[in-house]
C-alpha cells in the first residue's frame, strides 16, 4: 500500500478490488484523535495548493507549499508525489494555490524543475521523502511575490505544535488541523489528525512562526492510514537539498 497518500496505479488497484484505506488493520488513532476540518480562505492557506497532471482539469496528484527561496520561485512537496521508481520523474505537473471548487483564483504554474536526493531517485529511501520544486514566472510575477512564502524550518527537534493543511482528493476544498509532532525514529516524525487521505502528500506542517518543518511523506510514504501521517525530520538532509534547489 505505498504511495497510500499520492494518486496512482496502486491506489486505481485497490479501488478496483474494493479495498478501502480505512479498513486496513493498522495502528492509528482512537477517541482523542482530533478531527480535520476545511481550511479557512486566508493568505496562509493560498500559499498551498495542489498539484495536478497537465492542467487544473487534470489528475490531482498531490498538495504542495511556496517555501521562501532567493528566486522567489520555489515549493516544497513530498518525493513520491513528483518521480517514483516504476514511472520515473513526472512531466508536465502544474501547481494551482489556493484551489477552490474547481477554481484557481490565484492562477496555475507550470513546474520548472525538481530537486530530490540521490537517495531518494536511487532506491526510494524514505529518509529522503522531500522535494522542492521550481516554478514558471506568470505574467512576469514570481510566485511568492503573489503569496508569499514559508521559511524552511530545520533542526527544530520534535514535540513542536503545528498545523496541517492539504487536499484530498475526494474533496474540493483544502482540509487543515492544529496538532503536535512526535518522534516516530531519529529522522521521522509524526502527527495524529483524521481525514489525510490520497492527496494529501507533500502536506505541509507549519509551526506557529510560519515555519514548515515537514511534509506528508517519509515513512509508510505518509502513512497507511489517514489517521497516522509521517514526514522525514527536516534536518540537514533537507537543508542541503534546499541549497541544491536554490543554488
Amino acid at each position: 500500500m505505498a504511495g497510500r497518500r499520492r494518486t496512482g496505479a496502486l491506489a486505481l488497484l485497490l479501488a478496483a478490488v474494493g479495498w478501502a484505506t480505512a479498513s486496513c488493520a493498522w495502528p492509528g488513532g482512537g477517541p482523542d484523535t482530533p478531527g480535520s476540518h476545511p481550511a479557512p480562505r486566508d493568505p496562509a492557506s493560498d500559499r498551498i495548493g495542489a498539484l495536478f497532471l497537465g492542467s487544473a482539469d487534470g489528475p490531482r496528484m498531490c498538495t504542495a507549499s511556496v517555501v521562501s527561496s532567493p528566486r522567489h520561485n520555489l515549493l516544497v512537496t513530498a518525493a513520491h508525489c513528483v518521480e517514483t521508481l516504476d514511472r520515473g520523474r513526472e512531466e508536465g505537473l502544474v501547481f494551482a494555490p489556493g484551489f477552490r471548487d474547481g477554481r484557481t483564483p490565484h492562477g496555475v504554474w507550470p513546474l520548472t524543475g525538481i530537486t530530490v536526493d540521490e537517495h531518494w531517485t536511487d532506491s526510494e529511501d524514505p529518509e529522503y521523502d522531500v522535494a522542492f520544486l521550481t516554478v514558471a514566472d506568470v505574467d512576469g510575477q514570481e510566485i511568492e511575490d503573489v503569496l508569499g512564502g514559508n521559511r524552511l524550518g530545520t533542526g527544530r527537534g520534535f514535540g513542536l505544535p503545528v498545523s496541517v493543511t492539504g487536499y484530498p482528493n475526494d474533496s474540493e476544498e483544502p482540509i487543515t488541523c492544529t496538532t503536535r509532532t512526535a518522534s516516530q525514529s531519529p529522522t521521522q516524525e509524526s502527527f495524529r489528525c483524521t481525514g489525510y487521505s490520497v492527496g494529501t502528500s507533500g502536506s505541509p506542517w507549519l509551526t506557529e512562526d510560519g515555519s514548515v518543518v515537514g511534509v506528508i511523506g517519509g515513512y509508510q510514504q505518509g502513512g497507511y492510514e489517514d489517521e497516522v501521517s509521517y514526514s522525514v525530520t527536516f534536518d540537514d538532509r533537507v537543508a542541503a537539498l534546499y541549497r541544491r534547489a536554490t543554488a
